[in-house]
């Protein structure tokens, strides 16, 4: 079943969603060459606990950790621990919070010191990919509209559109109907109606779509190993011809600009 959200449910998943941001702000100030991705995940459970919320992932289906630290071939919920950043990888970093009873749910892939253009585009046209299904998440519309429009961004540059994860609703729960899939047909699927707040993913492989699980049972591998990028943003419906993105790369990127490690 979906639920449509009010005015006022909206502001409070606004207040979470940009939370998320300001966490992956955080983690940005740290990425880099030598740090493991144990301290991130360490920083952002700090960070978000200091601002009276909780870790969204910390327990969630027994998963341990605050973030999901996914590493080069590594699509999503890496977990984070050991692994120690190298120059040339990139990570996405996948975070939510629950504040007031709502939930915010974000994801940003980083580049670790210089990386090659071939990775560095497949991040660009990732995030392309996110913002050209939220430009299709207008009121009338229906979710095979965002699908279809990922999937043809990503495709149209030679890249593999992983198919056995999805974006979802975003609510009182972490995970709601409707799944929002990065591939699909026009016109298809929930219609979309003002009030709808989903989390759109695209999770997107240099090479194939095809993936595999980790023998630690959650960390999703590209499964020809091929680099995978993945971005996220929380998402509200309205009839004001566009969608309120509710959570924000804003304080990410002024991070990385200051870094001068921009995508580009």
């Amino acid at each position: 079943m979906i639920h449509y959200k009010s005015t006022e449910e909206i502001e409070l998943l606004r207040h979470s969603s940009l939370l998320v941001g300001k966490t992956l702000a955080e983690v940005a100030r740290i990425i880099r060459p030598g740090i493991t991705t144990g301290k991130l995940d360490e920083t952002a459970e700090e960070f978000i606990r200091s601002h009276q919320a909780e870790p969204a992932f910390k327990g969630y289906r027994g998963f341990p950790y605050t973030l999901c630290v996914s590493v080069n071939a590594e699509v999503v919920h890496g977990m984070p621990g050991a692994y120690i950043l190298k120059e040339g990888d990139i990570v996405s970093v996948d975070c939510g919070v629950k504040k007031n009873g709502f939930y915010g749910d974000s994801a940003y892939t980083f580049m670790v010191g210089d990386v090659k253009p071939e990775v560095r585009k497949l991040l660009r046209i990732t995030k392309e990919s996110l913002y050209k299904g939220i430009e299709q998440a207008v009121n009338g519309m229906r979710i095979g509209d965002i699908s279809e429009a990922v999937q043809k961004h990503a495709e149209a540059n030679g890249y593999g559109v992983v198919r056995e994860l999805v974006g979802h609703g975003v609510g009182r729960n972490l995970h709601e109907d409707p799944e929002v899939p990065n591939y699909g047909k026009k016109g298809t699927g929930p219609k979309l109606k003002e009030g709808l707040v989903i989390a759109i993913e695209p999770m997107i492989n240099l090479g194939k779509k095809n993936v595999k699980q980790a023998k630690d049972g959650w960390t999703i591998i590209a499964s020809d190993g091929m680099p995978s990028a993945h971005f996220e943003h929380t998402i509200a419906v309205t009839t004001q011809g566009k969608a309120d993105i509710l959570t924000s790369f804003e304080e990410v990127e002024a991070v990385l600009k200051e870094q001068k490690i921009v995508i580009d």
